[in-house]
């Protein structure tokens, strides 16, 4: 349970430093809402992360695994990733290139991915069943959140008083704390060997493979951004309908695949392919009932996400101070997101599935109804800190019981690779959507209407859509495993 709280920890400092961070940091410098919209498209690379996912499952990280195994081994590389990722943005905190700033904003979403998913395939093999899910989940996201409440609030308050470079090299020192915990520990079952050495060998490896995913992923901005440039996207683009178009895209390829998956034998190639085979299987288990599961979790944080990216540009405009908004991120947020998390674990125990998701929906779409009033009420710290509080604690429940639900989902003999497509799909819909977040709000405004309180409105509502699934979801049930 410590160690989980240490490991959601770890990965929850970096996320709102490519995030809502990063979003007050661009807006300090005069970026636009709808580039600042953009960026939040950063957030996508968590949504792929079942890409990369198998490579975890199959592969150990050379030195690390062979002294620690391999979840430590791949969770210490990450978090040299995230270290790096993170001086690297404080030494470019000027944005004068948004391109490299865009660079470091993707490694650092890339690396806390990873750890992500080493902690959550970890946490399924030692914790399979449900009674033993609840409490090792809000463990693990007692320690999440509150460090984002940490980052977050922390950040802002040192970027009130010394600047954004301290800001960011303040909460990377702060995120590379876990690291030397976690070499103290003992070795792995079933491994050891020199501690020392594997080290050292470990931390070899680690800076060819940081060098190389930097590179790669400079060569594909690169690219990217050119193609961008040709077909003409820009600032002034209204992206939002190729946005709608592309959420479409991967339900019309699931439904054409599932009545040819469903026939696959358990010696299939492609059953059997480390690459493609727990992905295939959860389409095999499920059949078309998979298609109504991935519109449910697509929807089920819709408001949470739509929310982040947009939240604190708003308070920002509506007066509020960096160092105000970082008071209420601080102590206020923190205690309302551990009761919501600790109140959402306790109910996934007692209480029935379906109810317990219900409950989440209504508290995280009432955390955003709370941004529409906050925007009509005059500036005061104390308001502020309500929709704080209202904000998070809807945020934790929904969090807590959304994330045993996944893992529930989820066959133990593919732990990584399928919590990785399902956490990674839930918030493919949401966060394309958020991308285009700022020109909606600026499309509104020039209507003639609240751009914000339209926004918040339908966030909070696309929260309650995911109520309807409730009775479908009961009737689904997974296909026995044929596979030995």
């Amino acid at each position: 349970m410590a160690l989980y709280v240490l490991l959601g920890f770890s990965a929850g400092l970096p996320f709102f430093m490519f995030s809502t961070i990063l979003g007050l940091r661009l807006q300090a410098h005069e970026v636009g809402l709808v580039v600042i919209g953009f960026f939040a498209w950063v957030q996508l690379l968590p949504t792929f992360k079942f890409a990369w996912a198998p490579l975890l499952d199959r592969y150990d990280i050379p030195g690390f695994s062979r002294f620690w195994g391999k979840r430590r081994g791949w969770i210490m590389l990450s978090q040299l990733g995230i270290l790096t990722s993170m001086i690297a943005m404080a030494l470019t905190a000027s944005d004068e290139s948004l391109p490299v700033t865009a660079l470091f904003a993707v490694l650092l979403a890339f690396w806390t991915t990873t750890l992500e998913v080493a902690a959550d395939a970890w946490r399924i093999e030692l914790a399979p069943t449900r009674e033993e899910q609840g409490p090792i989940t809000a463990a693990n996201l007692w320690g999440y959140r509150s460090a984002m409440v940490a980052a977050g609030s922390g950040a802002l308050l040192i970027a009130d008083r010394s600047g954004w470079t301290a800001s960011y090299l303040a909460i990377a020192a702060a995120a590379f704390v876990p690291l030397p915990i976690l070499i103290a520990m003992r070795p792995d079952p079933g491994h050891g060997g020199g501690r020392w050495t594997a080290l050292a060998t470990g931390l070899l490896a680690s800076a060819a493979i940081l060098l190389g995913a930097l590179l790669l992923t400079a060569a594909v901005g690169w690219v990217v951004l050119g193609i961008a440039e040709q077909i003409g996207i820009s600032a002034q683009t209204n992206v939002t309908p190729y946005v709608l178009v592309i959420c479409m895209v991967p339900f019309l390829i699931m439904a054409a695949a599932v009545p040819r998956i469903r026939k696959l034998p358990p010696d299939s190639a492609v059953r059997q392919s480390a690459a493609l085979g727990p992905y295939v299987d959860f389409f095999w288990r499920y059949g078309f009932g998979a298609l109504v599961l991935m519109a449910f979790v697509s929807i089920y944080r819709m408001g949470d996400v739509l929310a982040l990216n947009l939240s604190k540009p708003m308070i920002k405009e509506l007066g509020y101070s960096l160092t105000q908004i970082g008071r209420a991120d601080s102590l206020v947020a923190l205690i309302a997101s551990m009761i919501g998390v600790g109140l959402g674990g306790w109910m996934v125990i007692r209480w029935r599935q379906g109810f317990t998701l219900a409950i989440g929906a209504f508290f995280a779409a009432l955390g955003n109804f709370g941004f529409v009033w906050l925007a009509h009420q005059p500036p005061n710290e104390a308001l502020l800190y309500i929709a704080t509080a209202a904000d998070q604690f809807g945020n934790g429940l929904a969090g807590a019981v959304f994330v045993v639900y996944l893992s529930l989902l989820v066959n133990p003999r593919y732990p990584g690779a399928q919590y990785a497509f399902l956490s990674g799909f839930a918030f493919l819909l949401p966060r394309l959507l958020s991308g285009a977040g700022g020109a909606i709000v600026e499309a509104l405004d020039k209507a003639g209407h609240n751009g914000f309180d339209i926004f918040f409105l339908i966030s909070g509502v696309a929260s309650l859509a995911a109520i309807p699934f409730l009775p479908l979801l009961a009737r689904i049930k997974p296909r026995p495993d044929d596979m030995t």
